[in-house]
């Protein structure tokens, strides 16, 4: 990884992490909107990192969202198991060459579609894991996946909005092919 990108991915750690733990922390509409935007975090690492690193990475997103949150463990949780699912997905939905590892998980790189698709799957496979955590009760299972549902769309919906706005303007200006 290039130091220009490592040193955006560790600029955008505390960024993710105060966002969601001063601003959408505080935004629910009516109980069952709350936005976990701190996920999309996970969503754009590069394709090449370990799975190791974006394991340990997960555990610290989480468990630092966690620590302003106070919830203990539930994002640290859910952000783990997405971050574990990551690369079957990443491998289920890319039929790319081996040669484009290098490539980033954005708008300008893999396509709308593509970044539509892993997104809004990785969202909610941390939605429903955090929701069933937080509810922890199976009798709950309705509430689970409103909650879940309504809660990934509104995030699925700002993602995009965030991949539209940072990350296929500025490339499109440096690569006119695109």
């Amino acid at each position: 990884m290039a130091v220009n990108q490592t040193i955006t991915h560790l600029l955008r750690f505390p960024a993710f992490v105060l966002i969601q733990g001063l601003v959408l922390n505080h935004v629910s509409i009516s109980g069952y909107l709350n936005p976990l935007l701190y996920v999309m975090y996970l969503l754009l690492l590069p394709f090449h990192m370990g799975k190791q690193y974006v394991l340990l990475i997960a555990f610290l997103l989480g468990y630092c969202v966690d620590l302003l949150t106070g919830t203990p463990g539930m994002h640290a949780a859910a952000s783990v198991f997405a971050a574990f699912v990551r690369p079957y997905l990443i491998h289920a939905l890319s039929k790319r060459d081996d040669d484009e590892q290098e490539t980033k998980p954005v708008v300008s790189s893999m396509g709308v579609r593509w970044v539509f698709y892993f997104s809004g799957i990785m969202i909610l496979i941390h939605h429903f894991v955090f929701f069933l955590i937080e509810t922890f009760r199976i009798s709950e299972w309705m509430q689970v996946l409103t909650r879940t549902l309504l809660s990934a769309a509104l995030t699925l919906v700002v993602v995009m909005l965030v991949q539209f706005l940072f990350f296929s303007r500025s490339s499109r200006s440096r690569k006119p092919g695109r």
